[in-house]
């Protein structure tokens, strides 16, 4: 299980605290960075247990949980511009009347309103997360839906496709199975999404690349390297730096 899907699995305590206990090992839902349990970290000087070094790895990787969650796509926290924005400054533990100077909001009780709105879309969502829970429990037909990646940038149709159609398309285009050559690339949108998102197993997480050491795994896969090298990058998979010295698989 992969960490976006821990992620989409997790509860509210879970992901408050940004990883799980799996087994002997504690999971980064951030980032899928694992650590054994029973074994003890040390980091200048310090030693640290599993877990608390797990919450320091989130908080120099990311600030803190919130900095996280407030930074992912819209259409994953359902919050406008004007929100987000909102919930950073409460966040900060501002005042009203600060926030007021900050962002030119006409009065402090226009900063109430959208306290209150923030309030009741909570309130929507405690309603809805529990209807959903009771809808598993009936919902004997809901077909299983592959988990969009948590860094997910543009969450759109591509994303609306099930685990039973994921294993057809990667079957059409690997008809030797996912570890052979891909068929060709000439496909739809929503198809490229899942092939490349399989192509990018073949690289290591933490790890980086030259040009050359991309070129040659990716030309494994399909002879057209340089195209699905362009398509990694730009769907998000694979960065790299500005001169093109360095290559690594992003946190997808």
């Amino acid at each position: 299980m992969d960490h976006s899907e821990l992620f989409w699995n997790a509860g509210i305590e879970e992901l408050k605290r940004g990883y799980v206990r799996q087994g002997e090992q504690v999971v980064c839902l951030l980032d899928g960075q694992r650590y054994e349990q029973g074994i003890i970290y040390q980091d200048q000087g310090v030693f640290y247990d599993a877990e608390r070094y797990m919450r320091l790895h989130i908080e120099r990787s990311y600030g803190s949980v919130f900095e996280y969650l407030i930074g992912l796509d819209k259409k994953l926290t359902g919050l406008t511009d004007h929100q987000n924005r909102l919930l950073q400054l409460f966040y900060q533990g501002m005042g009203d009347a600060d926030i007021q100077k900050e962002t030119g909001i006409g009065s402090a009780s226009t900063i109430r309103n959208h306290r209150f709105g923030l309030k009741e879309k909570e309130r929507q969502a405690k309603v809805f997360l529990t209807l959903m829970e009771l809808l598993k429990e009936k919902d004997r037909h809901a077909p299983a839906i592959v988990e969009v990646p948590v860094r997910a940038q543009m969450v759109d149709e591509r994303y609306n496709i099930t685990e039973a159609e994921k294993q057809k398309i990667l079957t059409k285009y690997f008809p030797d199975g996912t570890d052979g050559r891909l068929k060709t690339f000439k496909m739809q949108e929503k198809h490229k999404l899942i092939v490349l998102r399989e192509i990018a197993g073949h690289f290591a997480k933490g790890q980086t690349y030259d040009e050359k050491d991309v070129n040659a795994i990716l030309q494994e896969v399909y002879d057209d390297f340089v195209t699905v090298r362009r398509y990694m990058i730009e769907y998000g998979l694979l960065d790299r730096k500005p001169d093109g010295s360095e290559y690594w698989l992003k946190d997808y």
